[in-house]
């Protein structure tokens, strides 16, 4: 089956009851999961579940079969084989080369490829590769003809490819990548900005580059703010703008970190169930455990862009009314609700296998929304996304930091209470016209975005 892409969900801890018998002659077979995943997963969990397509055929290949009973409006459901599921709970990528690549089309018309982000140590960082540089070439061929001839996304992801690079100095470089596997962290950068960073500055200000909420690196959360509160920052940058969202227990472990005092025990999110669910007392409100440790924030500023999904969404939506918060950015991808993991074989014993990482027995992971969020205030209708405070684009030719856009305008608002220009718009190479010259991004793929948490307990 085909591996899907995946990001951001959220499932909450309550009883999960399952049927499935080992013993049936069927258990295991793709015709069992599919009956398996109807009367005990879809009639039962699903959001929609009275408007589920009866007339779904069963005999279609189970991944298609998932999709025909879908609600026709649901966009946000999917599901995913063994090995997705072990990418989204670990963060380790098979064939990646450690970097994501994007183009500036919206805002600056620019159809150049650059680096948005390099993973530490993955074969672009060990590469010296670095966020900014523009890809000219692919195996000798530039990338505007692999546009023009709509071979670009299967060049990007060859293994092992040539590289050819320009360089912020106008130099070229030309390198040979190699896809490994690879455990991703769960961010991507941390720093301090201090008064001799920045013109105006008399503080110390954080920033934290988070990149998804992964259920297994809850300690680099920890970590990161560890740093932050070290340096007593009270104004902190949360950069979500590539976050696609992930498990429920990192983002309440955030939002634990980040809010101020006066949240302790506040609601942050209110989840909404079917009315099932909903007659069983399913619908929950989260409420603020305030860490030991937290940052005691004046202000947050949340960058984020159309990426930012799910989880990340529940992060700023569920914090805005409850602190003084600044949403910087472009407007968010708009995914309102969350799903449950609802693997197949749904036993106790293939979950308790899920939560020591042992996947081996576990054939496919179901994602159906199950639920949907608002904030404390009953604000949760963004299925158009977030719209932020201070529109601003993704700036792809800096680093990250004081003077990468984004970032520059968030301190130029903590020193100065405005922020600064746009950056001009001009088009950086020549336009591309009767074709579709975008690359393969996330943030277009039908199964982005997760607001995720691991069932509890299974009797």
């Amino acid at each position: 089956m085909k591996r899907l892409i995946f990001k951001v969900l959220m499932i909450p801890v309550m009883l999960l009851t399952f049927t499935a018998c080992p013993q049936d002659p069927d258990f295991g077979t793709e015709s069992h999961a599919k009956k398996y995943l109807k009367d005990e997963y879809m009639d039962v969990y699903y959001y929609w579940n009275d408007e589920i397509n009866k007339k779904a055929n069963p005999n279609l290949p189970i991944e298609e079969y998932f999709n025909a009973l879908l609600y026709a409006k649901d966009r946000w459901s999917w599901m995913m084989d063994n090995s997705g599921l072990v990418t989204m709970q670990t963060g380790v990528v098979t064939g990646s080369f450690g970097m994501s690549v994007a183009q500036s089309v919206e805002y600056y018309g620019d159809y150049d490829i650059l680096v948005r982000y390099v993973i530490k140590d993955g074969p672009a960082d060990k590469a010296g590769i670095e966020r900014g540089w523009v890809i000219t070439h692919l195996g000798g061929v530039e990338t505007m003809t692999l546009i023009r001839e709509g071979k670009i996304n299967d060049e990007l992801s060859k293994s092992p490819q040539n590289y050819t690079f320009r360089l912020p100095d106008g130099s070229s470089k030309e390198i040979t990548l190699s896809a490994t596997t690879l455990n991703e962290p769960s961010y991507l950068d941390v720093q301090i900005f201090t008064p001799e960073d920045f013109d105006g500055l008399n503080e110390n200000v954080g920033y934290f580059n988070y990149l998804s909420f992964t259920a297994s690196k809850l300690n680099e959360i920890r970590t990161a703010m560890a740093t932050l509160k070290s340096h007593n920052v009270k104004k902190m940058i949360l950069d979500l703008r590539y976050n696609g969202g992930g498990d429920g227990e990192a983002s309440q472990l955030l939002v634990n970190y980040l809010a101020p005092k006066s949240a302790d025990g506040e609601i942050y999110a209110i989840r909404s169930h079917n009315k099932i669910l909903k007659l069983a007392g399913w619908n929950e409100s989260l409420k603020i455990e305030r860490d030991e440790n937290a940052l005691d924030l004046d202000q947050l500023y949340i960058i984020t862009g159309e990426g930012s999904a799910s989880a990340s969404e529940v992060v700023l939506n569920g914090l805005k009314p409850l602190m003084n918060i600044q949403h910087v950015g472009d407007t968010t991808y708009g995914k309102p609700n969350g799903m449950y993991i609802l693997i197949y074989p749904g036993e106790k014993e293939y979950y308790d296998e899920f939560n020591l990482g042992k996947y081996d027995n576990i054939q496919w992971c179901f994602l159906p929304i199950s639920f949907y969020t608002t904030n404390k205030d009953g604000y949760g209708n963004y299925e158009n996304g977030l719209i932020p405070d201070h529109y601003r684009p993704d700036n792809l030719y800096e680093p990250f930091g004081a003077e990468e856009d984004l970032i520059k305008a968030c301190l130029t608002h903590i020193t100065t209470g405005k922020y600064p220009q746009l950056p001009a718009k001009k088009s950086r190479v020549k336009s591309i016209s009767n074709i579709d010259g975008n690359i393969a991004i996330e943030k277009r793929d039908p199964n982005w975005g997760e607001y995720r948490v691991v069932p509890p307990t299974v009797k």
